[in-house]
């Protein structure tokens, strides 16, 4: 999983960091190691050798890189389980900050025994690597309530592309098209706003009431609501996936599934 301005890094972004720091802390492991052996060593040249034991014995190396990246993996794993719990438990002790709203775009039976919420920001990498499995899973399990909680972090304070992608689902939600926007705002890898209303125009949204809804006070509150609850709750990035109020660890859509199925056998 963040404060409005800042945002957690996706899963990409941290893949591609904990690849640089996987080899920064290859470095500090070996010279760490270095330095620990150093009070046992006899003779002046004992950095020298460990350097030839290295260079003769390179799978060393890889077997310390694989040993962090483990150690790094599974220390993430057990992270992620903890904030899931904390703002789990923080719903349970408020689920008015789960609430449905009335505006939010929900498919699916209103009385479903189960509801998958999710909060997202259409330009979150993230967020659009699930969108199709999100999609999917909602035919597999048309008995379950799915609801869209637009969140458009990635502008941080300002009001940019991911306000202006929200806005014009929200809008076109008011006119039957939700779904197919979401799934083409989703498919498009460089969001601009003339990008998004071609996205409109080409899904059927009649765009001079769409920017009259876009503009309006139903669409502001709307966000900002889900802005307060999304805080107050403490969510840490996009996408974040709740089954029946349960915040999801992770956001691979394997999970999200194994989550609907055993809340519906629960």
């Amino acid at each position: 999983m963040t404060n409005t301005p800042e945002r957690a890094p996706s899963r990409i972004e941290r893949l591609l960091s904990g690849q640089r720091a996987g080899v920064a802390a290859l470095v500090v492991a070996i010279a760490a190691l270095i330095v620990s052996l150093a009070p046992y060593a006899t003779g002046t040249d004992f950095g020298s050798r460990v350097r030839a034991y290295l260079v003769q014995n390179p799978e060393v190396l890889q077997e310390v890189s694989q040993a962090l990246d483990q150690r790094a993996q599974q220390q993430q794993i057990a992270d992620n389980r903890q904030k899931a719990a904390e703002i789990t438990a923080r719903v349970a002790a408020n689920p008015a900050l789960l609430a449905v709203d009335p505006g939010d775009p929900a498919f699916g039976p209103a009385d479903a025994k189960v509801t998958v919420i999710e909060y997202f920001d259409f330009r979150c990498p993230g967020c659009k690597a699930t969108a199709p499995e999100v999609l999917r899973l909602m035919q597999a399990h048309p008995d379950v309530r799915f609801v869209f909680k637009d969140w458009p972090i990635l502008d941080g304070p300002t009001n940019g592309v991911s306000h202006y992608a929200a806005r014009a689902a929200l809008a076109a939600h008011q006119q039957g098209r939700y779904l197919p926007v979401f799934q083409a705002l989703m498919a498009e890898p460089a969001l601009s706003p003339a990008a998004v209303d071609d996205i409109l125009e080409a899904n059927g949204v009649a765009l001079p009431a769409a920017e009259a809804a876009m503009s309006g006070s139903a669409v502001a509150r709307l966000l900002a609501g889900t802005q307060t609850s999304a805080m107050a709750m403490q969510l840490i990035g996009t996408p974040t996936f709740f089954v029946n109020g349960k915040a999801l660890e992770s956001i691979e859509p394997a999970v999200l599934d194994r989550e609907i199925r055993e809340a519906k056998a629960g």
